[in-house]
């Protein structure tokens, strides 16, 4: 019912508003294409799949060869006295 009455409504528009039309429908599909995949990347792969793109960006890290002190490392440090 609401198909035919859109499509009748259709027949009396002029090409702009046509072409309105047809972007707002691009804009929809765009949309549901952009949210139909949003599985993030790391549930899509394997555990060995994500273990060496984890790796990979983990080489890709500059190597300053600061690390934390010991009292960073120190549990104790973090809660107040």
């Amino acid at each position: 019912m609401l198909r035919e009455k859109i499509k009748q409504e259709l027949d009396h528009l002029d090409e702009e508003q046509l072409e309105k039309i047809a972007d707002f429908i691009a804009f929809i599909q765009f949309q549901s294409k952009k949210f139909s995949d949003t599985t993030p990347l790391w549930q899509k792969l394997t555990p060995e799949a994500r273990a060496s793109e984890f790796r990979d960006w983990v080489s890709q890290l500059p190597e300053t060869g600061v690390s934390l002190s010991d009292e960073a490392f120190s549990r104790d440090s973090i809660y107040e006295e």
